[in-house]
């Protein structure tokens, strides 16, 4: 863990580098400090069809959900929220200026009673 889930709306790739933004994402992962290396996974799905807000043509969205193991304090996963949060910002800066961007992150706590993992990379980092 984590698991970097990004979401988002098909008319984003003609407005951004979809490969950068993964970079900014894992990059902000790594820069938190409190994820171990060998558990993140960052990746992209795009939505072709959606509907935002007024339908406006030029609406485009980027949802992040970031799935992590328990654990960690109140005060520890709010910072590393926060700090991957804006670093999107920071990207994101132009198109939120513009009026017909939305951005959320959204952090989600795996229950360890039914989550279930093997991950050979831990070992071999």
């Amino acid at each position: 863990m984590p698991h970097l889930v990004a979401d988002y709306s098909a008319n984003l790739a003609d407005r951004c580098d979809i490969q950068q933004l993964q970079n900014v994402l894992y990059e902000a992962a790594v820069a938190s400090g409190i994820f171990p290396l060998g558990g993140i996974r960052v990746r992209f799905h795009r939505a072709e069809v959606y509907a935002i807000a007024d339908r406006h043509e030029d609406n485009a969205y980027l949802s992040v959900v970031l799935r992590i193991g328990v654990g960690r304090s109140l005060e520890t996963k709010k910072a590393a929220g926060a700090s991957i949060f804006r670093a999107l910002e920071a990207f994101f800066a132009d198109e939120l200026a513009g009026g017909h961007f939305m951005l959320s992150v959204d952090m989600v706590e795996n229950d360890p009673e039914v989550s279930f993992k093997a991950n050979g990379v831990h070992n071999r980092l």
